[in-house]
Formats: C-alpha cells, sequence, structure tokens
C-alpha cells in the first residue's frame, strides 16, 4: 500500500504550490476580514486539489458566499464528469472543526433515530441509535409515526417534509405519536442529548433450511477507529465459530466514513485466495497523480473464506459502504437486494482553514477492474423495497426474506413489481436523509490537512 509516508509528502508539496500561508487569526490587517481571508484560503485550496479543478474559474466572488461550507457547495457545479450531462459532485462542504470532531467519531446531539416513508403517507422509525434518547424511551425501528407535536398531517408533501424535518432536526424536543406492530398507541416526548453511536446494529446467525447463515447491520463507517477494529474482530469471530455457509452485509443506511474501516472490513469479507492482490485505487487531479496515487492491496483477516456475499443496499447507501461493495466485485460473487446505491465513488479529506476544515472531492476511487464511475448507484441484482414494518432481523423483513429465499432455491422473491420506484417517496426520503454523513474520509490522524496553514 502506498499510504502515509506518500501523502505526507503530497501535502507537503501542497503547501509550496499554494503558497506561503499563515494562520487566519492573524490575518486582520488589510481590510480584509479574517472571514473573506478564510474563504480565500478555501477557494485557493479548491483550485489546487479538487478533483475537478480545471473547470473552476480563476475567481469568484467570495463575497457572495456566507462562508466556507457555501462556497464548497458552490463548487460542486463545476464537476463535469465524461458520461454525465450534470454535475456529478453533490458532497464538498464546509464544517467547523469541533462540529467535525464529533461527527468523526460518532458523537450526536439529537433524539437519536432515523425516520422515512414506507408510503406517502406512512413515515417509520428506520433505526434508533442503541445510547440515544430514542433507545431510552423503548422506541424501536418499524414504529409508525402518527403524529408530530401533536399535528397529525404526515404526508411526502413539501411543506409537511419541511415542518417534520425541523421538529425532529431543528428542536431540542419533540413530541410524537407512535403506533406499534401490534396495534397499541403511545405518545413519547424526546429531549435532545449528547451520545455516542454504535454503528454495529445487530449481528446474528440465522439457520435456515440447513444453512448457518451470519446477517450483519453495519450503519456507519465512522467512530473510533481502534474500537470499531475490535468490534469487527469480535463479529467475524463469532461468525467463524458458527461456521457460516452464507453472509447478509445490511448497509441499507450506511452513509460511508473512514476509508481506514472500509479496508478492514473489506479484509474480513475477501476470499483467502485473493490475499494480496489490488482491493482499490485512488487517483488524484492530474497534478498530483504520477505522484500521489495510491493502491491499497488486501491483507486477509480471519477464517471466513466465502466465494458469495449478499449486501442490502438503498439510496442511503453511500460512498465507503459502496466502495467496500465495488473492491470485492472482482474476486466474489457479489449480490446486492434492495435499491439502487447513492452514487459517490470519489473521496476526501479535511483540510484546517480557520476554525473550519473543507472538504472538497480530491479522489476517485476504483477496483482493480478498473471500475468505479458509478455517479449513478450500484444498481441491485433485486429491486426490493425496504421493509420499514418490521424489526432488524425479522427473516419476514422484505430485504431479509428475499436473499433468505435466493439462499435456499436460487430465486430472489418480495422483487418489487414497479419498474420505478414511486418519485414523492424518493424525494421525500432523500430530504429525510440529508443531514446525515455521506463521505470516504481518509483520517485526518493519516493525512495532515489540519497541520496545513492558511493563505495570506
Amino acid at each position: 500500500m502506498v499510504g502515509k509516508d506518500s501523502l505526507l509528502v503530497f501535502f507537503a508539496l501542497i503547501i509550496v504550490a499554494i503558497g506561503c500561508r499563515k494562520d487566519p487569526a492573524d490575518m486582520d490587517s488589510g481590510g480584509n476580514s479574517i472571514e473573506e481571508l478564510v474563504k480565500d484560503t478555501a477557494w485557493s485550496y479548491a483550485r489546487d486539489i479538487y478533483l475537478w479543478y480545471q473547470h473552476l474559474p480563476e475567481r469568484l466572488n467570495l463575497k457572495s458566499y456566507t462562508d466556507p461550507d457555501a462556497l464548497m457547495k458552490a463548487v460542486r457545479s463545476y464537476s463535469m464528469e465524461p458520461g454525465f450531462s450534470e454535475p456529478v459532485d453533490r458532497w464538498s462542504f464546509a464544517m467547523k472543526k469541533r462540529d467535525w470532531d464529533d461527527v468523526s467519531q460518532g458523537v450526536s446531539g439529537d433524539f437519536g433515530l432515523g425516520i422515512f416513508f414506507k408510503s406517502q403517507n406512512d413515515l417509520r422509525v428506520s433505526y434508533v441509535e442503541p445510547a440515544s434518547p430514542a433507545a431510552a424511551a423503548g422506541i424501536q425501528r418499524s414504529w409508525r409515526i402518527l403524529s408530530v407535536n401533536q399535528n397529525g398531517n404526515i404526508s411526502t408533501d413539501e411543506a409537511t417534509i419541511a415542518r417534520i424535518i425541523d421538529a425532529f432536526y431543528n428542536k431540542v424536543s419533540v413530541s410524537v405519536g407512535f403506533e406499534k406492530p401490534d396495534g397499541s398507541t403511545i405518545n413519547v416526548t424526546l429531549h435532545s442529548a449528547r451520545y455516542v453511536g454504535d454503528p454495529v446494529i445487530l449481528d446474528t446467525v440465522y439457520h435456515h433450511n440447513g444453512n448457518k447463515i451470519g446477517y450483519f447491520v453495519y450503519n456507519s463507517f465512522l467512530g473510533d477507529v481502534n474500537e470499531m477494529k475490535s468490534r469487527l474482530a469480535d463479529v467475524f469471530t463469532g461468525f467463524s465459530a458458527e461456521a457460516i455457509t452464507d453472509l447478509i452485509v445490511d448497509l441499507r443506511y450506511n452513509g460511508g466514513g473512514f476509508v481506514e474501516l472500509q479496508n478492514e472490513l473489506a479484509n474480513y469479507l475477501v476470499p483467502a485466495a485473493e490475499d494480496g492482490k489490488v482491493m482499490l485505487r485512488e487517483e488524484f487531479n492530474d497534478k498530483y497523480s504520477s505522484l500521489f496515487d495510491t493502491t491499497i492491496f488486501f491483507q486477509k483477516k480471519g477464517l471466513l473464506d466465502m466465494s458469495r456475499i449478499f449486501f442490502i443496499i438503498t439510496g442511503n447507501t453511500a460512498s465507503a459502504s459502496e466502495l467496500l461493495i465495488n473492491s470485492l466485485k472482482p474476486y466474489m460473487d457479489v449480490k446486492l437486494v434492495g435499491h439502487a446505491s447513492h452514487g459517490k465513488p470519489v473521496g476526501y479529506f479535511n483540510i484546517g482553514v480557520g476554525d473550519w476544515y473543507i472538504f472538497p472531492v480530491s479522489f476517485r476511487s476504483v477496483n482493480n477492474n478498473g471500475e468505479g464511475n458509478y455517479f449513478n448507484g450500484l444498481q441491485p441484482d433485486a429491486l426490493v423495497n425496504d421493509g420499514l414494518d418490521k424489526s432488524w432481523g425479522d427473516v419476514n423483513e422484505d430485504c431479509l426474506a428475499s436473499v433468505l429465499q435466493y439462499i435456499q432455491d436460487g430465486v430472489f422473491r418480495r422483487v418489487s413489481t414497479r419498474e420505478q420506484h414511486d418519485d414523492l417517496l424518493d424525494r421525500g426520503n432523500s430530504l429525510l436523509d440529508v443531514r446525515r454523513f455521506k463521505g470516504a474520509i481518509e483520517r485526518k490522524g493519516l493525512l495532515p490537512g489540519r497541520h496545513l496553514q492558511d493563505k495570506r
């Protein structure tokens, strides 16, 4: 693996290429506000390391952007990719350092539940964080939401979604009316609180018609990296002890995170015969590609040695999750069930600018076959709707049941009869998921972006 040392050199050269820089805290003279200087520095970095830098104009009216985040989002419109008629970048952004420190470690300050529409008037709890206020209140996946702050109007129309988003993501408390699977109803008032997320939602083994089938729900590649590596080791030690014959990895809400954790999981999944072969390549723009493109090789972990694997995916499966699937495709029979994934074959790293980190898309990832241009998402082998009316691990949940049926007789079941998913439903769920992180991140501990200083 070409890794830490070459990338350290890479950033050293970026410093030289962009010019002499100072900390914005020292730049308060010359008629420019510190905010303007921070935006100027962010723009300088983007023009140098953005994957599609050649499409950026020489100048932008930086005063028209409120902060670095608005500027990075403006940069997105210049991401023209061959074969696509519209800009492909939906992800470049910026965030205050203190906020990213929380996000990257899996620390949240909210109610701790996800919500998605099962149909246009049927809003469900999609997942609950184990250490969150929602979990403490006993709320579970599949509960139906009947009212939000005593308002029983639940639908996918624009105004209603805006009201629901405001209640769940912008407030410190919310009152929610639920219907449980047994038909009983309950009203719960939730108060936001800080907690640490647990990406491992469920790992279990099914003894199904003579097969031993592992099932693993993994919700994020963010968090304490060392702790998550330990958790993965425990999960796969358990699967090996059970001598599972098949494995289902459920990534339906996993928006990605650290590439390092993707690498770790891929090493448990890859067949033993493929040890040492190319997992993926990270490709930078043409200013740096000859020196800093990175190749990562498989380093097999654990005792599992399977030739086939199943992934459950949705439009919320993004970035590092897609990278995992794409990396394994040259070496395994990879089956995808659900809906097309998000479509993010690119990544970034955090670059410090004042009290902000900026994240301009800076590299693309491809597998050993050179495949990786899936901006339209990875397409499922079986189009199956998310079984939001069932709890995690319920063998009757649509996606899980479809895979179990395939393992039994070679045919996916519960395949959607609709050629196209309901547009209003897709739009509504996309809006409900917009604040969940989607990315493939090279860790700041490995990449010294936080040490870069800012341009005068």
